[in-house]
């Protein structure tokens, strides 16, 4: 965690007193409000029932539901954190672009127009800039001709993020790396991909006899096996009596593999 002023301990201890928090709790939530640019916050802490999240002016979160004064705990107090990194210095500085920085993009970047995190993950939008920070690490995009209108992150926990721009939800993996080294993508398997159908002696119908055959075509092993030739062979001669295979086809493919021996 960055070091806090004299200022900033000053804060913390006061509003420990005024809310009857401890330290560590006083302190997670001005992390949490600092992470969000001191108009929201994304949390969890255990004395103020778990997980939770605060925009300022806007709705409050917390993980005991119906508990309204916890969630007036929460809301008047990320208010005053809110209020104190604005008007005090909290934070003692540190170069702009080093981890845990408030400022922690690259410094030729500019000033962002947009900003904000989402668990571990923080982001500001320049012009045609995205700088995403996970874990420490700082990786900046070429946003190329998209106006970006928003960031989001998938729900369950991983690391996938997408923008929304005039031409829809885009993700951020799709765009070109200017600088660091990118956020691994979530592998993800196509569904609606047919699978292919496996070759076996038994299953050799004349409705699924074409595929076959281009199975067999396209699997031939590269071998000198005597006894595997053979075995190919069978299979295409079955082929050839369900009518799946021309004689001359038959006869192609089969002196194809007796080549190979």
């Amino acid at each position: 965690m960055q070091n806090l002023t004299q200022s900033g301990q000053q804060l913390v201890n006061s509003l420990c007193s005024k809310y009857n928090l401890s330290y560590d709790a006083v302190v997670h939530m001005l992390i949490a409000v600092n992470n969000g640019s001191g108009s929201m916050a994304q949390f969890n802490c255990q004395e103020l029932g778990g997980g939770g999240q605060w925009m300022r002016g806007g709705m409050t979160m917390v993980g005991d539901m119906f508990n309204n004064g916890l969630k007036n705990t929460v809301d008047n107090l990320c208010n005053d954190l809110s209020n104190g990194l604005a008007t005090l210095e909290i934070f003692v500085p540190i170069p702009q672009g080093t981890p845990g920085s408030s400022l922690w993009w690259p410094e030729d970047l500019g000033q962002p127009f947009s900003s904000g995190a989402q668990n571990n993950i923080r982001y500001a939008v320049f012009p045609n800039r995205l700088a995403v920070e996970l874990n420490g690490q700082v990786t900046v995009y070429n946003t190329l001709d998209n106006n970006i209108g928003g960031v989001s992150q998938q729900q369950g926990g991983d690391t996938s993020l997408t923008f929304s721009s005039q031409y829809g939800t885009i993700s951020v993996n799709s765009l070109p790396i200017i600088s660091g080294a990118g956020i691994a993508q979530v592998p993800q398997r196509n569904f609606a991909e047919p699978m292919q159908n496996t070759f076996t002696p038994e299953n050799n119908s004349v409705s699924q006899t074409s595929n076959h055959a281009q199975q067999i075509n396209s699997n031939m092993p590269n071998t000198s096996s005597v006894d595997e030739t053979i075995q190919l062979i069978e299979k295409l001669a079955k082929l050839k009596d369900a009518g799946a295979l021309s004689e001359n086809e038959y006869n192609a493919k089969k002196t194809e593999l007796l080549n190979r021996i």
